[in-house]
């Protein structure tokens, strides 16, 4: 059975690989380990076997964990549904913030930042598919969103963050993680103060080859590296 270094690895190269074949260039591209309900020794695993971006779901889960494993070395991911009430909680533990997808959410963060002097990391999470069960802003008003964002002087915006609909076709996402690449060029366009646009946090265990293809600088990957999840 294969460890979860051996998972790592294999990963790894074919993010390697894949960005390789398209002409990118490899270091470009986050792997993210997404932890979330697997315990601090599987994490703890997860860190001798190379990784170094771990993204969770949950605040109160992830601050047991990250108390406990800390932040040397390590860059923690908050990529789940955050309530404004919890934005706190989402600055203090993490480096990144994916889930960004109203103002009210962007103003508490910018807020929480703001009292303890830092500048928070943080994308904007597009609903791409138009799925009700899904969260994020709705396509047509992510513009909007982003230029109120590039005026709080506390929030660095470094890109933006998708869930397409699930296919077990990976090919099928494509079209959703091209769209989503579109509107990252349209915000470059606007050249606004505080929005870095680096990043497309985009494609999980099933379809990150296909989101690298199209650009994906962040890659979230927890079953193909940790297994199911119990």
């Amino acid at each position: 059975m294969p460890t979860i270094k051996d998972n790592f690895d294999r990963i790894n190269k074919q993010i390697m690989d894949t960005a390789m074949s398209c002409g990118r260039k490899p270091d470009t591209i986050q792997l993210i380990a997404v932890s979330k309900r697997k315990s601090i020794e599987t994490i703890m695993e997860g860190i001798q076997a190379g990784a170094k971006h771990f993204g969770e779901n949950y605040i109160q889960e992830a601050i047991e964990k990250i108390d406990i494993i800390g932040k040397d070395g390590i860059c923690w991911h908050f990529i789940g549904h955050l309530q404004s009430n919890k934005a706190k909680f989402a600055v203090k533990y993490f480096e990144y913030i994916h889930t960004v997808d109203t103002l009210k959410l962007a103003k508490a963060i910018d807020k929480q930042a703001k009292k303890i002097d830092k500048i928070q990391k943080i994308l904007v999470q597009v609903n791409i598919g138009k799925e009700e069960t899904k969260s994020g802003t709705r396509i047509e008003e992510t513009l909007e969103l982003v230029k109120q964002i590039s005026t709080f002087e506390n929030s660095s915006l470094q890109g933006l963050m998708c869930m397409p609909p699930y296919f077990s076709e990976p090919e099928k996402a494509r079209i959703y993680f091209k769209q989503l690449g579109l509107i990252k060029e349209k915000i470059i366009a606007l050249k606004l103060e505080n929005a870095v646009m680096e990043h497309l946090s985009m494609g999980m265990s099933n379809d990150f080859k296909v989101a690298i293809e199209e650009g994906s600088t962040m890659v979230r990957v927890g079953t193909s590296i940790f297994g199911r999840r119990d």
